[in-house]
């Protein structure tokens, strides 16, 4: 009829639609990324260039490792969201705590802005802008820490409080020993080089030696040879070093102090690999080596069996990948014992292979020790599995045996029956 309204009806595109869009979109950001990136780097000289490729991996890998940590750690959450493992209450959140989409969420955006501002470094940089070049790093930094720290009701300020609370525990253990603190401390261990070169990137921003040649010198207060680079791997070990002593003096649990050993046997991997720039090549060859070999052994497999005897139940070892609904990958996984194999072998290879990162003295092949960081990330993802399921087995069991107390026995029950019993 004339004059009659048209109803309109909106058109929204499928979710698998938007999907693949953003992931067209996130590959072509990708890859002009990697094109200005590349072009920035060809136009330098190539006796500059391996060396400002060094300075720039500084102050990007970390930040690439956490990103990296964050899209992992969403991956966890939805294989427990998937199975009957309730993270939630292991971890004591709150109901307002993030899923594993917001995770993702998080990580995304990091993904983005690290290689953009990285891109940004290089390209002005090569086109003569030092200046600029170097406020980029800065500015990176300067956001993600009014981020992390904003009082502010946005981006997830119950999580990321609880997260700072989580960290301020394990920095001082003066209370009892949660599981969220010493888990996020055995995390810490497996970032300590992420630490490291957080450190490293700080001091040459505030001493302004960003973009410029001032940290080539080995011996300056942000160089190679700096007491701080060690110091800042080790600190994770001695926060979860300090928590099993607190554990001890809580529980008097004798397996809180042998957990306290393997923690301390990092310490002289760091520190005898550190001593090469402190002392003669001669000592370093015919003394302090062999001593770094024999205790990067030592920690090497004391943390591989610690990881399968104490951490992990291996009696269960597959049971977090039976889904509640079924899934391609309960038929891949659940039950299958290559999974048994794989954990074992890739564990102890890495747990091997991590101790090349944690020695200062090797620490020039950057893209070498990046490789090795980011496969004891992917380590430390597979450890996350087993090790939630293993204290939701021990709540659940500890659950059934006050239940079964609690209620009365078949005796009893008779006893109390006949004595209600009148005639």
């Amino acid at each position: 009829m004339k004059g009659a309204a048209i109803p309109v009806v909106a058109i929204m595109p499928s979710p698998l639609f938007l999907w693949r869009f953003k992931a067209i979109l996130f590959l072509l950001w990708g890859l002009c990324c990697c094109k200005i990136g590349w072009d920035s780097v060809m136009r330098m000289s190539a006796d500059l260039r391996d060396l400002f490729l060094y300075e720039a991996f500084l102050y990007y890998n970390p930040l690439l490792l956490v990103a990296l940590m964050i899209w992992l750690w969403g991956v966890n959450l939805w294989v427990f969201a998937q199975s009957s493992v309730n993270y939630a209450k292991v971890f004591d959140l709150a109901q307002t705590h993030l899923s594993h989409r917001e995770i993702w969420r998080c990580a995304t955006w990091l993904t983005l802005i690290v290689p953009t501002s990285m891109t940004a470094y290089l390209y002005l940089y090569s086109h003569g802008e030092v200046s600029l070049a170097a406020s980029q790093p800065v500015l990176l930094y300067a956001i993600l820490l009014m981020i992390l720290f904003s009082p502010f009701d946005m981006f997830y300020i119950s999580s990321r409080f609880y997260f700072l609370r989580t960290v301020w525990r394990i920095i001082l253990p003066l209370q009892a020993i949660t599981f969220p603190d010493f888990f996020l401390a055995d995390i810490f261990t497996s970032m300590s080089k992420v630490f490291s070169d957080l450190e490293r990137s700080v001091c040459r921003m505030v001493n302004r030696q960003v973009a410029t040649i001032a940290w080539f010198e080995a011996d300056s207060i942000c160089g190679s040879h700096s007491i701080a680079i060690p110091l800042a791997l080790v600190f994770p070990y001695l926060c979860r070093f300090f928590q099993c002593l607190r554990q001890y003096k809580d529980t008097k649990e004798k397996t809180c102090l042998l957990n306290a050993l393997k923690y301390s046997t990092a310490v002289p991997v760091i520190f005898l690999s550190a001593l090469k720039y402190h002392v003669l090549p001669e000592q370093w060859v015919s003394f302090y080596r062999p001593l770094w070999l024999i205790s990067s052994v030592i920690n090497s497999l004391y943390s591989f069996y610690w990881d399968i005897k104490r951490d992990w139940d291996l009696s269960i070892l597959t049971r977090i990948f039976m889904f509640k609904n079924p899934s391609i990958w309960t038929n891949l996984l659940y039950g299958q014992n290559w999974v048994f194999y794989w954990v074992l072998g890739s564990n102890l290879v890495l747990r091997c292979t991590w101790t090349y990162k944690l020695s200062a003295h090797l620490r020039h092949n950057y893209l070498t020790v990046f490789t090795i960081a980011a496969l004891e990330i992917l380590r430390r993802w597979q450890w996350v599995f087993f090790r939630v399921e293993n204290e939701w087995n021990k709540m659940t069991a500890k659950q059934n045996l006050e239940m079964s107390s609690d209620m009365p026995s078949e005796g009893d029950r008779l006893l109390e029956s006949s004595n209600n019993h009148t005639v």
